[in-house]
């Protein structure tokens, strides 16, 4: 399929506007992703619509806390990746192209049979995961269209790093999003993701204010991205910038892919960043991927009544239909 935002230039070369790589691509090689390529002048997706992995996952497996907790999600997702994060927690899909020569697998499978499905499966909505969604667009902005006119909600889980033209012609059916914010420190993104910081905070503050629901998700990893001072920082962007009601997720790194070299994440460090976070006056901070963990549980930010309660997946929500505080009825973020 023919690539949706691209300019044609000189010599049939081309520009990928899909991404804030923004690659120039000569003719018969690909962009950064691996899975956009240069067929005499037009750029054209490899992955259209080739699914790599589907499934039926709880909606807090996103992780989405503040989305119509205790449902179901459809998740669906082609190979491919415009980072190079080192530390890629789906490396084996995600990476595929890069690390085996340009190989692309998938089953096609039609936009409307992925809605029909999620329906099927009596799923709330649909999440464009486990790789980039910016990566398969083209597939995820047909299936939203479908899935919003079926009823069901539509979720980007991103690294933030999509064009603003995206942005604008997904905004009208993406309900939500939780973008990875990696580090504060764009010298880890250029090390270990091979991208930029900038691109993905403004994406983040344009999505806001677009009315899509954010959460965010950081993974912590020892030694690089915990530096106290700079999870201050993050937590204070998040606060300021995109508002106190925004939902952080500190998640506990595992070593995977090219860095087996690190330890798990202490559980003193998550906490230490929990507190970063409470301290800078957020509403709404969970820990990730500690068993558990009673910091998954969310709490009215008014009267700090009990209003979902998790233990794995496992979910007692207590929040009214109209997304208030059953104490106090205060209005609580997200979609209920």
């Amino acid at each position: 399929m023919e690539t949706l935002i691209y300019e044609k230039l000189d010599g049939k070369s081309v520009k990928c506007n899909i991404c804030h790589h923004f690659c120039i691509i000569k003719e018969g090689k690909r962009g950064i992703c691996g899975v956009r390529e240069n067929k005499r002048g037009r750029l054209l997706s490899l992955v259209y619509p080739k699914v790599i992995a589907k499934s039926v996952d709880p909606i807090e497996k996103k992780p989405l806390f503040h989305l119509k907790p205790g449902s179901f999600s459809y998740s669906i997702a082609t190979v491919g990746c415009n980072f190079k994060c080192a530390f890629c927690q789906n490396s084996d899909i995600a990476q595929m192209p890069k690390d085996y020569n340009g190989m692309i697998k998938g089953k096609d499978i039609s936009p409307e049979s992925i809605v029909k499905e999620a329906v099927n499966n009596g799923c709330k909505s649909i999440s464009y995961t486990y790789t980039e969604p910016t990566i398969f667009f083209e597939l995820a902005l047909e299936t939203a269209k479908i899935a919003k006119q079926k009823g069901l909600l539509n979720i980007f889980v991103t690294n933030g790093y999509m064009s603003t033209q995206v942005l604008k012609m997904v905004s009208p059916y993406l309900d939500a999003a939780n973008v990875d914010l990696k580090a504060f420190n764009d010298k880890f993104y250029q090390r270990f993701c091979k991208a930029r910081l900038e691109p993905v905070k403004e994406n983040i503050k344009q999505m806001k204010d677009m009315g899509i629901l954010v959460e965010i998700t950081t993974l912590l990893i020892p030694g690089l991205n915990d530096d106290e001072t700079e999870i201050c920082a993050m937590a204070e962007f998040i606060a300021t910038d995109l508002g106190r009601e925004t939902p952080w997720h500190i998640s506990r790194f595992h070593p995977s892919y090219h860095m087996m070299d690190r330890p798990v994440t202490p559980v003193l460090s998550l906490e230490k960043a929990y507190e970063a976070g409470k301290s800078a006056g957020l509403s709404y901070v969970y820990i990730g991927n500690v068993p558990g963990q009673l910091l998954e549980n969310t709490y009215c930010p008014s009267c700090n009544e009990l209003l979902v309660k998790r233990y794995a997946y496992q979910v007692e929500n207590y929040v009214k239909d109209n997304g208030k505080c059953p104490q106090c009825d205060a209005l609580v973020y997200g979609i209920y």
